[in-house]
């Protein structure tokens, strides 16, 4: 399909007349018609002039160029200079003509040649994705029995298009694995389009899933395409879909069993070819039986489940960790760190890890940034894995934990370490809050509260 923007209908004419033999032609008369047509269909191509009405061309295409799959750009100009031509091309325009010595045979020619560019790209794309991603859990460590579990589960089920569910507390690792159900997937060339459920409201949580048309609601200024079409031909991972409310579950429900959706303030009924996986910390069959989930919904993600180990369950698989988190942040750091000292590995081993994975590789990184020299000493490891003692922000986290200080271990102390742990997940994230809050394993509202709470909130 090719798109022509051209203000002056002789033009657009005589380019549709042209090339109405070897494409499906669609016009329009300026970038505000064009941006409506690009964003409710898929084109091959965009030819358009410079000078528009209300936008010009160069803009058009930038825009164009945002969507998640963009067209070929050619932009057309009576008023051709090379100075223009490279501002095109800065504004990611495939190729660049000037329309007083533009012959149709060169357009056309023009044509092939930038479309069999992007095609060259994009195997270039997919074939570089396929080799970063040789096996698909090269992320992924753990050699002990139940993760060696979890990886013949993924292997299993890579290759299906069935729902999967993924278990585990914050921090074990679920989006990990999802990547890797995808990237061993035949869809491993089309994209994961990933939805973190909990960080929206209900409201624009069903416009992120299912996009919304201009003026659906205050604030909708222009159609926006929902994560769904997004993921066309690939996979969308919803993650934390314990938190979603009831009137999307039931549209999430209508998707799984129908395929259809419909944008929101639209009643054009859509299909999208798109493989689920979603995952959650809650026991989200206890969520079933409290009312606070569908049960029709539960039994449609749940096709297969993939539950992880807690850190605590797998600790053979510490040293592993610990030896590839000081790789990773030493060389994020440009420190000089390459090991660690057997006592600060026996304080990490009597730990029990209550934020999993993402905690032990925040504390890593926070070791390997203080570290003096290059091993890791009991010194540079955070004060409340030192005391045995968990952070505030993890007490209660784990399954199985209770609500209050453990034995002999004073509030004070797991405010104190509450505090630390805070301000440190800061700094190790540059003040970005929502970094801070997955590192620790929390929510951004529970850190939000937690600043609130310690009076941090300049950080």
């Amino acid at each position: 399909m090719l798109l022509i923007v051209d203000d002056e209908k002789p033009q657009r004419d005589g380019l549709r007349a042209a090339l109405e033999d070897r494409y499906e032609i669609y016009v329009a008369e300026d970038a505000t018609a064009a941006m409506s047509l690009l964003e409710q269909e898929h084109f091959d191509v965009v030819l358009t002039d410079f000078r528009l009405p209300n936008e010009d061309g160069m803009k058009l295409i930038a825009r164009a160029k945002s969507l998640p799959k963009p067209p070929v750009c050619i932009l057309m100009t009576a008023y051709g200079s090379e100075e223009l031509a490279v501002q095109a091309m800065k504004s990611g325009a495939d190729d660049y003509l000037a329309k007083g010595k533009m012959q149709i045979d060169e357009l056309e020619m023009r044509i092939a040649r930038a479309l069999r560019g992007q095609a060259l790209q994009e195997e270039n794309t997919a074939l570089r994705q396929q080799l970063d991603t040789k096996f698909g859990m090269e992320n992924i460590i753990g050699e002990s029995a139940s993760m060696k579990e979890v990886f013949e589960l993924v292997q299993q089920v890579a290759s299906s298009r069935i729902t999967v569910l993924i278990l585990g507390e914050s921090g074990t690792g679920k989006e990990l694995i999802a990547k890797a159900v995808h990237q061993l997937s035949p869809r491993r060339l089309q994209p994961m389009v990933t939805v973190h459920c909990a960080a929206l409201s209900p409201t624009l949580l069903e416009s992120e899933l299912f996009g919304h048309e201009k003026g659906a609601f205050t604030g909708a200024h222009e159609r926006r395409i929902g994560r769904f079409e997004q993921a066309q031909g690939g996979t969308l991972f919803l993650d934390e879909i314990g938190e979603i409310d009831a009137s999307t579950q039931v549209k999430l429900l209508r998707f799984l069993s129908e395929r259809t959706f419909e944008r929101v303030g639209s009643n054009k009924t859509l299909t999208t070819d798109v493989r689920v996986l979603a995952a959650t910390n809650k026991n989200l069959a206890e969520q079933v039986r409290k009312g606070a989930f569908r049960e029709d919904l539960f039994f449609r993600l749940a096709g297969v489940q993939i539950k992880l180990p807690a850190l605590r369950e797998r600790k053979s698989d510490i040293p592993l960790l610990v030896q590839a988190f000081i790789r990773e942040s030493a060389n994020a750091n440009n420190k000089p760190v390459r090991q660690i000292s057997p006592e600060a590995m026996d304080l990490l081993m009597a730990y029990s890890w209550p934020g999993n994975v993402r905690e032990l590789y925040a504390a890593m990184e926070g070791a390997v940034v203080l570290s003096r020299g290059e091993r890791i000493l009991p010194r540079d490891l955070p004060a409340h894995v030192r005391a045995n003692e968990p952070a505030g922000v993890f007490h209660g986290s784990a399954a199985g934990a209770g609500s209050g200080p453990a034995p002999g271990v004073s509030t004070d102390t797991l405010k104190n370490a509450e505090r630390e742990a805070i301000i440190r997940a800061l700094q190790e994230a540059k003040g970005n809050r929502t970094e801070a809050a997955k590192r620790l394993g929390i929510s951004r509202r529970t850190m939000h509260r937690k600043l609130n709470e310690f009076h941090l909130e300049h950080l």
